[in-house]
């Protein structure tokens, strides 16, 4: 059985750490990184199902990650999550192609429900 690979890329490290139980939890071989760039360097290592990026980060924003991660690696989902969430960054996101948009704080089990989707096709 293959074992997905999921990538979070959040600067408030208690998220990461977050996602990096409840998905290791349920099998998932999970990275965290702080900062986009070292992430971004990463991605072209190694291939992740999913990235759960933050929007609001220091170095690299949500969507020049999710922009990034479209035009070099197609075929890995991103799911996107904010303190900042409004109409406007939701339509940009999803114009720029996410696969999904959540606000913070996230409530986990939707986090996960979405992963399980995006991963396995179902709809």
């Amino acid at each position: 059985m293959k074992t997905y690979r999921i990538m979070a890329i959040d600067d408030e490290n208690i998220v990461g750490k977050m996602i990096k139980t409840v998905f290791e939890q349920a099998g998932y071989i999970v990275e965290t990184f702080l900062n986009a760039k070292p992430a971004l360097e990463r991605l072209k290592k190694e291939k992740f199902d999913v990235v759960i990026t933050d929007l609001k980060m220091k170095d690299i924003d949500g969507m020049k990650v999710l922009e990034t991660i479209k035009k070099e690696f197609p075929e890995t989902k991103v799911i996107m999550i904010t303190a900042f969430a409004s109409l406007d960054t939701s339509i940009q996101a999803f114009r720029k192609k996410v696969d999904d948009f959540f606000p913070k704080p996230v409530k986990i089990s939707e986090l996960k429900a979405c992963v399980e989707r995006l991963i396995h096709g179902e709809s």
